[in-house]
């Protein structure tokens, strides 16, 4: 079985590895544009499956691995930040309240599995000196939400959680294995 990420997310790769999976890294161009009627809950699982369909055609021996995650709070999405300014209000929309964090994977071979994992956060205040040292110091504009847990901001503002630490991080780990390991 020749296992193929389609992730450039450094998050991922690590991730995957350390499951102990030999992969390959691939590229998929896609645009990624939910529905505007799309549950929010749904919309991990949906960005997810865009990318597998939008892959080529896969060979009988190969299995490929796509994934999205998506912060939401108080009923809206918060993607990837597209400059400092964003992510300065993503960070004061999160500081001091619970969110939940979802990541969809889609594993294509001979058929397609999806599924979603979420997980709650609950992030600590936050003033405008800490979010300025983070987003400087970590540049956080390749993560939904603007942040990453296993970042300062997770060790120092995240006070509580309730789901995977690594779906938060971006890739359900236990969910990826047991699929795997079923096919």
């Amino acid at each position: 079985m020749k296992l193929l990420l389609a992730s450039q997310s450094p998050r991922r790769k690590e991730l995957l590895s350390s499951l102990g999976f030999d992969f390959e890294v691939v590229k998929i161009d896609c645009e990624e544009i939910l529905p505007e009627d799309i549950k929010i809950e749904e919309a991990a699982a949906y960005l997810s499956e865009l990318k597998a369909k939008a892959f080529r055609e896969l060979a009988s021996d190969e299995v490929l691995i796509t994934a999205d995650t998506v912060v939401a709070i108080e009923n809206q999405i918060l993607g990837k930040p597209k400059d400092e300014h964003e992510a300065r209000q993503m960070l004061r929309l999160l500081s001091g309240k619970t969110h939940q964090v979802y990541t969809g994977i889609t594993i294509k071979s001979g058929k397609t599995i999806t599924e979603t994992d979420v997980a709650d956060v609950e992030l600590d205040e936050m003033t405008d000196d800490e979010i300025e040292f983070y987003i400087q110091n970590y540049k956080p504009f390749d993560k939904a939400g603007s942040y990453g847990i296993q970042e300062w901001l997770g060790m120092a503002k995240i006070s509580r959680m309730n789901g995977s630490f690594y779906t938060i991080m971006g890739l359900p780990t236990h969910l990826v294995y047991k699929i795997l390991k079923e096919i």
